[in-house]
């Protein structure tokens, strides 16, 4: 499993709006700059994030982009199945996949229980968490 840039984007954005949840709306312009990431990227990842319900976006003068919900009430992984589409290690543990092989495939039960623990411990980081962290 390897998490893309736009799955990490998604994480920073979500972390940096977080952390100025107090400042109301925050304009795409001052994301990108303190994050320094290509406005234009950085659109569609705030466009997926807004239709899904994460964030709010204020489309006039002044506006921007805000938290739809409190910081502890993202998980971590919720963000980046929501921006990576999956994070199963194997296509045969994703959503939709029924693997006809899974009874006999000796590596099937391996597969799941790396599935399992990565969902767990994603799971268990909210934004809040995140921005608590240490920088070791």
């Amino acid at each position: 499993m390897k998490i893309s840039t736009k799955g990490r984007y998604a994480l920073r954005v979500m972390l940096d709006l977080a952390g100025q949840r107090e400042s109301g709306y925050i304009p795409l312009a001052e994301i990108a700059a303190r994050q320094k990431i290509f406005e234009k990227y950085l659109a569609s990842s705030l466009s997926v994030l807004s239709k899904a319900g994460m964030l709010d976006a204020l489309r006039v003068k002044g506006g921007g982009y805000r938290l739809a919900k409190a910081p502890d009430d993202y998980s971590v992984y919720d963000i980046l199945c929501l921006t990576e589409g999956t994070l199963a290690p194997v296509t045969c543990l994703e959503a939709g996949q029924n693997c006809e092989n899974a009874d006999a495939c000796s590596t099937y039960p391996l597969w799941q229980g790396l599935d399992e623990t990565v969902r767990k411990y994603l799971t268990g980081f909210t934004l809040v968490d995140v921005l608590n962290m240490k920088k070791v």
